[in-house]
């Protein structure tokens, strides 16, 4: 119950955020041409993917499988990227390109509360009858509004792919904050090693965007033959993430911490294999909870790997 309460509550506070940011556009560039970013194309294009999937889960009567869709749709990419990607147009300067923000908003979130109506009944009427005038939606009560079309909202392969690329370099650096214990309100240098030009094109034109949502204070491509320098890094696809450690960390407190997390995960290894190496848990065990630990071993080594490649980094402070 707890989770379906944090989702009705990150729906409502999501809708307050559209309301308000909408009132204080809405008063300052009225209406005129629009420009759609590419993150707005983006949440548009995911919106009609969902509502193909809620649509043939309906049909198959998979009521879960259709909460599921709206669900992810809803927290993970409207909530959670969609807003954070929107703001700094909401709060630049280009008038054209904030109406664009703005009309998504109102076009996503509209028909978003249509489609999750069957699911979240009250809510959603709430939210509806305070944004359906603002979406130019007539009509007493959202029970009498039309079903959303998927293909009202095309997909847009383009926008889906440069977001893709986007939110993997955003996750890839807080994956590095979080296991070199970086703060989050510390900026940060960024090196691309072995970027393509489509990694340097994408770097160039999603720089504004790159330095907010990562805490950044310069992406740039390492030049041809130029060694990279002791660094953190994150892997996506053939592109690596590199984030410099002079300077960043304390080389031999660094060591230290390090040092107690490695042997944490080799004794959790140990316990695993034990286990796992025990043909009594083996053999009357369920299945389901073998399973688990194999996953958890398999889970535990991923994280010793990072550690260990981690630790070589760090040593290279001292040696280089």
């Amino acid at each position: 119950m707890g989770g379906y309460r944090n989702f009705c509550n990150k729906l409502w506070n999501a809708a307050r955020f559209v309301l308000m940011k909408l009132e204080t556009s809405a008063n300052t560039d009225g209406p005129g041409a629009i420009e759609l970013s590419s993150a707005d194309r983006w949440i548009r294009s995911r919106l009609g993917d969902t509502l193909s999937k809620v649509d043939a889960a309906f049909a198959e009567y998979r009521f879960d499988f259709a909460a599921t869709a709206l669900y992810e749709f809803t927290w993970y990419e409207f909530c959670d990227w969609y807003l954070e990607l929107v703001k700094p147009v909401l709060d630049g300067e280009q008038v054209s390109a904030r109406r664009g923000a703005r009309a998504t908003l109102l076009l996503v979130l509209e028909a978003l509360l249509r489609a999750l109506h069957p699911l979240m009944p009250f809510i959603t009427e709430e939210i509806w009858q305070r944004i359906a005038p603002l979406a130019g939606r007539a009509g007493p009560s959202i029970m009498l509004a039309p079903w959303p079309r998927a293909a009202d909202y095309e997909r847009d392969a383009a926008a889906e792919s440069e977001l893709k690329w986007l939110t993997q370099m955003v996750l890839g650096v807080r994956q590095i904050r979080g296991e070199m214990d970086i703060s989050p309100a510390r900026r940060l240098p960024l090196l691309l090693l072995n970027a393509s030009s489509t990694d340097i094109q994408l770097a160039a034109s999603n720089a504004a965007l790159l330095t907010r949502l990562a805490g950044l204070e310069s992406v740039r491509p390492l030049a041809a033959g130029e060694p990279p320098p002791p660094a953190a890094s994150a892997v996506i696809g053939e592109l690596t993430l590199l984030v410099p450690m002079a300077g960043l960390v304390d080389a031999a407190a660094e060591l230290e911490r390090l040092g107690k997390s490695l042997r944490k995960i080799q004794q959790e290894i140990a316990r695993a294999r034990a286990k796992l190496d025990n043909e009594n848990f083996v053999r009357s065990a369920p299945a389901a909870v073998v399973t688990q630990e194999q996953e958890r071993l398999a889970d535990f080594q991923a994280r010793l790997a990072g550690l260990e490649r981690q630790l070589t980094q760090v040593r290279k402070l001292g040696n280089p």
